[in-house]
């Protein structure tokens, strides 16, 4: 029997970038994350910020497959956007490198949010 419409969890995808802000001009090499690194700050930044409660209503989920140049999409519960955003873009350091969290888009679809993604970055690279 197929869940009813009503019942559905309506989802949202969440995209992010880290920056790493450059603390020697003259380094050019800029380190990449493994989407285990990731997965990991964003869980215990939305632990720490939500709460257990919060987090088990936001029910977040890290797209690993969509992880790549420090980006990243999270799926997230429509009503706990702003809260979710919010936790994430308070990371200030993973694995002790500082970074700067941006958020890029919400959708939902996880179509667009790729599409609006990969925009930006084109968009970025042009300048």
């Amino acid at each position: 029997m197929a869940m009813q419409p009503t019942l559905r969890l309506k989802k949202r995808y969440l995209t992010f970038k880290v920056t790493i802000p450059l603390q020697n001009p003259s380094s050019t090499s800029i380190p990449h994350f493994t989407p285990q690194e990731l997965e990991a700050a964003t869980q215990q930044a939305l632990l720490t910020f939500l709460g257990e409660f919060g987090v088990a209503k936001a029910t977040p989920i890290f797209l690993k497959e969509r992880c790549k140049d420090n980006t990243f999409v999270i799926k997230v519960n429509h009503t706990s956007v702003e809260p979710c955003r919010a936790a994430l873009i308070l990371i200030k350091k993973i694995k002790n490198t500082p970074v700067i969290m941006q958020s890029i888009t919400t959708s939902g679809t996880l179509k667009k949010a790729v599409e609006r993604t990969n925009l930006r970055s084109k968009q970025q690279t042009a300048k």
